[in-house]
């Protein structure tokens, strides 16, 4: 059984009579990288900030490698490395100094901080820098300090809330690097509300609409079970009259449609997009269907669907309750 890293089993929390999340439920499994995915105040920093243990659900549980926040919260919270969208830095400290301070207030031994000062330097390629106050730093390598903070006492999660905000396109691909890197390490749960960010970088995302969840898993998946369909694109050699006939008789498949309405027959070769029911087994029984038809099967694609299509077919519907942002 794969071991759950982060758990979220109905987290609601009220800011006053401000509802920020209702009922919050997910779970990390050990070495996942997952997004938390959603627009500006939809209840992702909350969610974050309950699950880093810097402050308490109104209702719920939340838990890091099987330890409550609410009732362990100090050894939760010691699992944890935790990087805000701007990162806690002081401007007057150097870059070894902010190490060592951090190092000191996360309860770490004083024998094991300069050695951990040092793998972190190296680690995020600060070397240059080490002597460098953290406010003459680029928003940049502040990030990548910012990331040494975070992963110095060697935590089992990461948690980190858009890390790569107010940073520039190089340093965007920079700063998704080391998210990857991290991501071979440790478990990893990061909110953002770039689709291509969490595309590029997550196997599953949980979706946030209005402080509830609206959507959960992978993008394929999720975008199946939303839109209700599935699609595969197929590339058959034959005739395409008789390979559209044999294809749209497949038990599941609703619509059979060229992939690529622009493109000439090659030697005989089409290329076909099969849209059915989900759960239909559509590829097995295309392929299926068009050997038995003695057609030729070249290539056969379960189509994904890109994130974005994801998120619209989430957030279209409506909402459970009254916006709750």
């Amino acid at each position: 059984m794969a071991e759950p890293m982060i758990e979220a089993e109905g987290l609601t929390k009220f800011y006053g009579d401000f509802l920020a999340i209702d009922g919050v439920s997910f779970s990390v499994e050990r070495g996942e990288t997952v997004g938390l995915l959603g627009t500006n105040g939809a209840g992702k920093t909350t969610t974050m900030r309950i699950l880093t243990g810097y402050m308490p659900p109104s209702a719920g549980t939340a838990r890091v490698a099987g330890r409550d926040l609410t009732t362990d919260s100090l050894e939760a919270r010691r699992r944890v490395g935790y990087l805000p969208e701007s990162a806690p830095l002081y401007a007057d400290m150097t870059v070894a100094a902010t190490l060592r301070f951090f190092g000191r207030i996360r309860g770490m031994a004083a024998a094991s901080i300069a050695p951990a000062v040092d793998r972190a330097v190296e680690a995020f390629g600060l070397g240059a820098y080490r002597d460098t106050l953290a406010g003459k730093l680029s928003k940049g390598y502040r990030q990548r300090l910012g990331f040494a903070v975070a992963v110095l006492h060697e935590p089992d999660v990461l948690v980190l809330d858009e890390p790569t905000v107010s940073i520039d396109p190089l340093q965007v691909v920079e700063v998704r690097e080391l998210i990857r890197e991290l991501g071979g390490r440790h478990t990893v749960l990061l909110s953002t509300h770039q689709l291509s960010e969490a595309s590029s970088l997550c196997e599953r995302v949980v979706i946030l609409h209005e402080g509830v969840v609206a959507a959960q898993g992978r993008p394929r998946e999720i975008a199946q079970t939303l839109s209700g369909a599935q699609r595969v694109v197929v590339e058959t050699r034959g005739p395409r009259e008789q390979a559209e006939r044999v294809l749209a008789a497949v038990d599941g498949a609703w619509s059979v449609e060229p992939a690529d309405a622009a493109a000439a027959d090659d030697g005989g070769v089409h290329a076909l997009r099969v849209t059915g029911a989900p759960g239909a087994e559509l590829a097995e029984r295309a392929a299926a269907a068009l050997v038995g038809a003695g057609l030729g099967v070249r290539r056969l694609d379960v189509e994904s669907a890109g994130l974005e299509e994801v998120f619209r077919a989430a957030t279209a519907a409506p909402a459970e309750e009254d916006a709750r942002a």
